[in-house]
Formats: structure tokens, C-alpha cells, sequence
């Protein structure tokens, strides 16, 4: 049965902990689907993947490009799209524009912004008002790398406040879940505890509804791994390998035999 924006929820009042992972291709995200995987995130983390320095670059077109691969793969997950930088941030009307075209052309179900400032707040009640399910994203905002830099957030009692601040107001404006980035494991907790909806973390301690994880760093493929990732096996090491053993044959002309 296909995993919905109500059934997290319903997951979060029964405590059954979700998994999150990201994917930006078809085999990728279809293994993932097939391996229990709750919710899959077209994070644009994607643009790292690309051999952007920052998620600033990527555009909405290439996200939408990515998404379909990823929906044509999946039949149980939820799948949710970032909205990528300045695709939301300018009016109402663009971010409605921007989330009304993912849905309509990939097939996501959701939507995800970064963010709990006013005007954010604004934009996730109009967009929810249009029947477009949108998931929050507070703490480390990587679309804001260049004000706050990559560093854990909400470390002093001012930013913490602010924090747990911008994620009440996100639930009060309609999302159905919320990313915690990089935000000290008491503050998730206490936002956790706080909210109905369920906290999605990724660096933010094991007292958060779920965890997701960017599926490169998990797999060991990135060549940089961010403090708080967990590396389950190294296939950047396997690919190599294999790589360099069929160079061999080839060269060697044992391959094909």
C-alpha cells in the first residue's frame, strides 16, 4: 500500500520511526522503494551530484527531470521534491507555480521548502489552501549557505528559540512533516515532542519521528562526508575495483574471453 502524507502521521502517534532516504535516478530509487524505504526525498542535494559546490545552482528544471526518473521507480514510498533556490522565494504566486508544476508533471506528492520566516508561513498556508501537501525544513537551511555557513544551528538560547519558533508556526500553516538539519539532539527533541506532525532528522539526534540520510553518504560514494553521516558500506572503493579490474582485462584482452 502506497505511503501517505496522513499515514506518517498516523506512524508518528503510534511510534513507529520512519526512514527517509534521498534518490535522483530510476534504479536508485526503485531499489530504495523496494528495500521499505517510507519516504523518498528528490532532495537538491542533488546538485552536489551534479558537480555543483552548493544546492544554490540547481534549476527547477533539472529537478523536475530527476523527479520523473524517481516516480516512474516507485510504487509504495511518498515521494516529495525540494523546490530548488529563488523557485519560491520571490511571491506566492511563483512558489504556486513552481510546486503546481512538480505535481503536475513528475507525480510527487508533496512538496518541500526551506524555511519558517513570515513569508514562508504565507506561502506554505496558500500552497496547502491549493491542496499541494508541503513538508517544512528548519535548523541548518543549506539554500542559505552563504548567511549561516554549514555549521550546526540553534546552539544558543536565542537561535534555539527561533528555531522551535519557525517549526510551530510550520505546523500551524499546514505542513505535514518537518526536516530538523544539524540542530542539537535536545532541541529536536524538544520541536519533536512539541509538534503533532512528524520531525524528520538528519543530524539532529536519534529522538527525532525519522531519519533520512543523502543516499551517496550513506553509500559511501561521496568523497566528502558531511559530521553527522553514517557510511553503511563503501562503494565508491567497490567501484573502483571493479573498474580498474575490467581496464585490466581489457587491456590484457581477456576480456570478452
Amino acid at each position: 500500500m502506497a505511503v501517505t502524507t496522513q499515514q506518517l502521521i498516523q506512524w508518528k502517534q503510534q511510534g513507529r520511526a520512519i526512514v527517509a532516504l534521498t534518490a535522483w535516478d530510476y534504479a536508485i530509487a526503485q531499489i530504495l522503494d523496494a528495500a521499505g524505504v517510507d519516504l523518498i526525498l528528490v532532495g537538491d542535494s542533488m546538485a552536489v551530484v551534479l558537480g555543483y559546490e552548493t544546492t544554490l545552482p540547481i534549476t527547477l528544471e533539472e529537478m523536475l527531470h530527476h523527479a520523473k526518473a524517481v516516480r516512474r521507480a516507485v510504487k509504495r514510498a511518498l515521494v516529495v521534491v525540494d523546490l530548488p533556490f529563488l523557485t519560491y522565494q520571490e511571491s506566492v504566486q511563483q512558489a504556486m507555480h513552481s510546486a503546481g508544476r512538480v505535481l503536475k508533471e513528475t507525480g510527487a506528492q508533496a512538496v518541500k521548502l526551506e524555511g519558517g520566516h513570515p513569508a514562508m508561513l504565507e506561502t506554505v498556508e496558500r500552497l496547502v489552501q491549493a491542496g499541494i501537501p508541503v513538508m517544512g525544513h528548519v535548523g541548518l537551511t543549506p539554500q542559505s549557505v552563504h548567511q549561516l555557513g554549514l555549521r550546526q544551528q540553534g546552539k544558543t538560547q536565542e537561535a534555539s528559540l527561533r528555531i522551535l519558533n519557525e517549526a510551530i508556526a510550520l505546523e500551524q500553516a499546514g505542513v505535514f512533516s518537518i526536516v530538523l538539519e544539524h540542530i542539537p539532539a535536545e532541541l529536536a527533541l524538544q520541536i519533536t515532542l512539541k509538534l503533532r506532525i512528524p520531525t524528520i532528522g538528519i543530524g539532529a539526534g536519534s529522538d527525532c519521528d525519522g531519519q533520512v540520510l543523502v543516499t551517496s553518504d550513506l553509500l559511501g560514494l561521496t568523497e566528502k562526508q558531511p559530521p553527522f553521516a553514517k557510511v553503511y558500506t563503501n562503494l565508491r572503493e567497490t567501484i573502483t575495483k571493479a573498474v580498474q579490474d575490467y581496464a585490466v582485462e581489457v587491456k590484457e584482452r581477456k576480456f570478452p574471453e
